[in-house]
C-alpha cells in the first residue's frame, strides 16, 4: 500500500480524537481560551449534556477578523510569543482545539475587540470555513458548538447519558473556577442554572479569595474543616487548603491539584498526598485537598498529555518532598482539632423523646434514671467499687492525695477553659464526657490513647530509639510456620521498634522484650497482628518505611482498652495530653477521637432556642 498524506479534514478529526474526548473536553478548551483572553466573566449554556449545544460567552479581549480567520487553522496560537516550548504562560496553547472542534461539530464564533466598531462572525462546519462577516456583539467572544460529533457518529456511541456528561462538564468548570477565583462563572444546563460563582472580592490576601471560592464549590463544611498550607522550596511555591483527617470520604474525587494555574490529575502528586496522610487515614479513606503549585515554567513540561491533564517536573523528588512535608506540617499545626462534621452528625442522630423510660425496680422519689445509674458508680476521682481493680496510671502522672472540695472546684473551673474541658463522667467504661466552656466533649478513650501512644513511639524513634522492658519470663507465641518465619526474619528491625523476638523452634516465637510504653498488654495478640501486617507488606520495604502500619499495630495494643474504668485524674490527664499532642483529633485509622457538641446546639434539641 503506497504512503500518502492524509487530507486536512481527516487530520483535524484525528486531532479531535486526542483533544475532544467528550463535551466536557471541548468545554474545558474553550473556557481556557476565555481565561487566557483576560475575561473577568464567563457564561456557559448547555443542552443535552453538551451534545446538542454549548455556548461560551466572555468579556475578554476579543479577536480581529484577521485573527478570527487564522484562529480556526491548525497550529495557530497567540500564546507562544517566542518559539520556546518550555516558555508556556497560558492554559490553551496547542492551537488545535478550535479546528479540532470545528471538524467534528458545527462551530460558530462571534468576537469583537474594544477598538472595533462592530463584531465579526465566522462559521466552521465539518472542517469548512465561512466568513468572517460583520455582526453586532459587545466586547469579548461568543463561541457556539452545536451537534458535537455529528461528523464522527462512531464517537457518539461512546458518550454517556446527558446527566453524566453534564456532571463531567460541571467538574471541569469547577476546577478552573478554583484556580481563578477572580473570574465570575455561570453555567446553565437545559434552562436550569447549575453554577453561579461570583468573582471573589476581598480586602484580604489571595488565601481569603480562594477559600471563599472553595466554600462555594465544596460547601461550608470544607471551610470549617480546612487547614491552610503554605511552603516554598528552591523557587517552587505551594499553597492551598487541606481537610482535617477526620473530614474524609470514600473516594478521591475531592482532591484538586493545580500546577501553574492548570488543573491536573497527576499520579505522582496524588501519590504524595496519599503518603502525607498515611499516618492518619485508612487506605480506603481519602482526604479533601485543594493545592496550588507554582513552579518556574522551564522546570515543568505541560505538553506530555494531549489534554494537558498530566505534567512532568524536572526534579520530581523535590516536588514530592515539598508536598509531603508541607501537608504533614500543616496537619501538625492543627494540633488536636477534629472536624466539626462529627458533632453535627452526632446531633443529627439525636431525636427528642418525650417518653420517660425508667429501669425496672424501685425509683427514689426526686431522682432520675440517670441519677440511679450514676449512683451505682464511684464518684469522679473518688474510690472505685470494691470489686473493681485499682487504677494504674498510663499517663506519666504522679499519684496525688485527694484534694479538698474547694480546691477541686477551683481546678475544675480552670480546666473547663481548656479546649477539651474537664472530665465529668465515664460512660460504658469506654467514653469520657467532659464539660467545656461552651459545650461538652465525648472522647473515645481507646482511640485517643492509641494516637497518643503512636505519637510517642514516633518521637522516641526520632530521638534515638524506644525504651524496652525485659520480660521476667519470655513469652512463647505459637503460630503457623510461615508467620513465624516472617517475624523472625524482621527481628533486627522489630528490635529498633522496641520488640525483641527470636525464633523458638518451628512455628513459635519467643518474645523477650517489649516497648516500655505499651505496658501490660496482649503480647501474643500483638505478635499475631504484626505477622499479618508483615504478610501484607512488600518484603523489600524496611519497616521504618512502613512505620504507620507497624507502629500503629503496636500502639493499638498498648492503648487503654474500651471497658477499662478510669478515675478522674486519669481522664483529665488524657484530655490534657490530647491538647498538646499533634493529630490527637483522630486515631491512626482516621476516625475521630472525640466529638464536640456546642451548648447552643444542645439547647436547640430541647427547644430552648
Amino acid at each position: 500500500m503506497p504512503i500518502r498524506l492524509l487530507p486536512p479534514n481527516l487530520v483535524n478529526q484525528i486531532a479531535a480524537g486526542e483533544v475532544v474526548e467528550r463535551p466536557a473536553s471541548a468545554l474545558k478548551e474553550l473556557v481556557e481560551n476565555s481565561i487566557d483572553a483576560g475575561a473577568t466573566r464567563i457564561d456557559i449554556t448547555m443542552n443535552d449534556g453538551g451534545r446538542a449545544m454549548m455556548v461560551i460567552t466572555d468579556n475578554g479581549c476579543g479577536m480581529t477578523p484577521q485573527e478570527l480567520t487564522v484562529a480556526v487553522d491548525r497550529h495557530a496560537t497567540s500564546k507562544l510569543p517566542s518559539d520556546d516550548l518550555t516558555d508556556i504562560s497560558w492554559l490553551g496553547f496547542r492551537g488545535e482545539a478550535l479546528p479540532a472542534i470545528g471538524s467534528v461539530a458545527r462551530l460558530s464564533i462571534t468576537s469583537r475587540t474594544a477598538e472595533a466598531d462592530s463584531g465579526w462572525y465566522m462559521v466552521v462546519a465539518g472542517g469548512r470555513k465561512d466568513g468572517p462577516v460583520p455582526a453586532p456583539h459587545p466586547k469579548g467572544t461568543r463561541v457556539e458548538v452545536r451537534d458535537l460529533f455529528y461528523a464522527t457518529p462512531a464517537r457518539l456511541k461512546f458518550l454517556k447519558g446527558a446527566s453524566t456528561e453534564l456532571s463531567y462538564a460541571v467538574d471541569a468548570i469547577e476546577r478552573l473556577a478554583m484556580a481563578h477565583p477572580d473570574i465570575a462563572f455561570t453555567l446553565t444546563a437545559d434552562g436550569r442554572q447549575r453554577l453561579n460563582l461570583p468573582a471573589g472580592v476581598t480586602q484580604g490576601d489571595l488565601f481569603d479569595i480562594h477559600l471563599e471560592r472553595l466554600s462555594a464549590i465544596l460547601g461550608r463544611d470544607f471551610a470549617a474543616n480546612a487547614v491552610p498550607v503554605a511552603a516554598e522550596r528552591e523557587g517552587i511555591h505551594l499553597y492551598g487548603y487541606i481537610g482535617l483527617p477526620t473530614f474524609n470520604r470514600g473516594n478521591a474525587f475531592a482532591q484538586y491539584l493545580f500546577v501553574n494555574g492548570r488543573p491536573v490529575r497527576d499520579r505522582q502528586l496524588t501519590g504524595a498526598v496519599r503518603a502525607a496522610y498515611s499516618d492518619f487515614l485508612a487506605p480506603s479513606r481519602h482526604p479533601y485537598v485543594v493545592l496550588f503549585l507554582e513552579a518556574p515554567r522551564q522546570d515543568v513540561d505541560v505538553n506530555v498529555h494531549p489534554a494537558k491533564a498530566e505534567v512532568r517536573f524536572r526534579d520530581s523528588n523535590l516536588v514530592r518532598g515539598l508536598l509531603v512535608g508541607a501537608i504533614k506540617h500543616a496537619l501538625a499545626e492543627a494540633g488536636h482539632r477534629a472536624s466539626t462534621t462529627t458533632g453535627a452528625a452526632a446531633l443529627s442522630a439525636l431525636r427528642p423523646n418525650t417518653t420517660r423510660a425508667y429501669p425496672p425496680g424501685p425509683i427514689v422519689q426526686g431522682s432520675s434514671a440517670l441519677d440511679t445509674a450514676y449512683a451505682m458508680q464511684a464518684p469522679l476521682g473518688g474510690e472505685l467499687a470494691e470489686d473493681a481493680a485499682p487504677p494504674v496510671s498510663l499517663f506519666d502522672i504522679p499519684p496525688s492525695a485527694p484534694e479538698a472540695a474547694p480546691q477541686a472546684e477551683e481546678a475544675d473551673a480552670a480546666a473547663i477553659h481548656h479546649p477539651l474541658g474537664v472530665a465529668r463522667a465515664q460512660l460504658h467504661e469506654t467514653y469520657i464526657v467532659a464539660q467545656t466552656a461552651d459545650g461538652i466533649v465525648i472522647v473515645d478513650q481507646h482511640a485517643a490513647h492509641e494516637r497518643l501512644v503512636y505519637e510517642r513511639m514516633k518521637a522516641a524513634l526520632a530521638s534515638g530509639g524506644i525504651q524496652r522492658q525485659m520480660l521476667l519470663i519470655p513469652e512463647i507465641v505459637e503460630m503457623d510456620e510461615a508467620s513465624a518465619q516472617r517475624i523472625a526474619g524482621r527481628a533486627a528491625e522489630l528490635a529498633e521498634l522496641g520488640l525483641v523476638v527470636d525464633a523458638f523452634g518451628p512455628g513459635a516465637i519467643a518474645v523477650r522484650e517489649v516497648p516500655a510504653m505499651l505496658g501490660d498488654g496482649d503480647i501474643a495478640g500483638l505478635v499475631h497482628d504484626l505477622a499479618s501486617d508483615l504478610a501484607a507488606l512488600d518484603d523489600a520495604l524496611a519497616l521504618k518505611d512502613r512505620l504507620a502500619d507497624v507502629s500503629g499495630t503496636m500502639a493499638c495494643h498498648g492503648a487503654v482498652r474500651a471497658g477499662r474504668r478510669l478515675n478522674g485524674a486519669e481522664m483529665n490527664a488524657l484530655l490534657r495530653q490530647m491538647e498538646v499532642t499533634p493529630h490527637a483529633g483522630q486515631c491512626n485509622h482516621g476516625r475521630p477521637t472525640y466529638v464536640e457538641l456546642k451548648l447552643k446546639d444542645i439547647e436547640r434539641l430541647f427547644g430552648r432556642r
